[in-house]
């Protein structure tokens, strides 16, 4: 392992711990599925504009289409996570959502891979981790009950997500291009959505209107989340491909830290010892 192949995935971590806290933290005064919306919109001219710039038009094919299918993923898995980071506490719903790295796991095994003692250890602490996460109060309390479900929801989309965006592109180029077409289509997909629940009498903005005092942070959950994507193929680039994911999939700890550090938030110690298992069973499906 190169010191380069550590330090961007540890970037990548570190930028989306932030993204996912501040995202978290933005739903809870902003409607979660206009936060999509509009932090998606702006990483999306952003990487409009560096596809320009790389001549990324030239990697377009057939593999798109796996982007596209992303794209549609996408927005149901970021309305559901920070749905759940805005019902909280982050502590427990950010290494839940890491959880995500079974689903490529499931994929392989479907396609014939077999998990070796450390995969299928990683599968049972981590299932052991969701179930005291809930902790007590998964009796009794609806709205911690509702956070378990959008995570595991967010999980899986996220998840899924992950192994469509690895077949929509085989460069660095086409991951320009192929993050491009998936964030149009997720403010397409959002966009419609938001409507229609506007539609329906849901209200698209706080009671003051747009939270212009936000648009920094919004921009900042967009554009940390397309950085993130940039710097873990850096890294995957420049080392074991294994090792970065696993330096990578340590962002919940950055999530969890920044709650504790600006939100004071205090884990019951049944919660915090479910998510500890939860991201050591991640770290064993990935390493496995």
């Amino acid at each position: 392992m190169t010191a380069q192949t550590a330090l961007f995935a540890l970037a990548t971590s570190l930028l989306w711990g932030l993204a996912d806290f501040g995202g978290g933290l933005l739903a809870r005064r902003t409607p979660a599925l206009t936060v999509v919306v509009v932090s998606q919109s702006i990483a999306a001219v952003v990487l409009g504009a560096v596809v320009v710039v790389t001549g990324g038009w030239s990697a377009a094919g057939p593999q798109l289409w796996f982007a596209f299918a992303a794209g549609l993923v996408g927005p149901v898995a970021l309305l559901s996570f920070y749905k759940a980071l805005a019902l909280g506490p982050m502590g427990v719903v950010s290494p839940l959502g890491s959880l995500a790295v079974a689903v490529p796991v499931t994929v392989g095994l479907f396609l014939g891979e077999r998990p070796g003692l450390t995969q299928v250890a990683g599968i049972a602490v981590a299932v052991v981790g969701v179930v005291l996460a809930g902790g007590p109060q998964l009796r009794g309390a609806p709205v911690q009950r509702q956070a378990i479900l959008l995570t595991l929801i967010a999980a899986l989309g996220f998840g899924t997500v992950f192994v469509l965006i690895a077949e929509a592109s085989s460069s660095v180029t086409g991951l320009f291009l192929a993050l491009f077409v998936q964030r149009l289509t997720n403010v397409a997909t959002g966009g419609t959505a938001l409507l229609v629940s506007v539609r329906r009498g849901a209200a698209a903005l706080p009671e003051g209107g747009f939270p212009w005092r936000s648009l920094p942070a919004l921009a900042f959950v967009g554009l940390a989340d397309v950085a993130a994507n940039g710097t873990y193929s850096v890294a995957a680039q420049h080392g074991p491909v294994t090792v970065a994911a696993v330096l990578a999939s340590l962002y919940p700890v950055v999530t969890a830290l920044a709650a504790r550090g600006f939100l004071s938030e205090r884990l019951r110690g049944i919660q915090a010892a479910g998510a500890g298992l939860a991201l050591v069973g991640t770290v064993l499906l990935a390493t496995g």
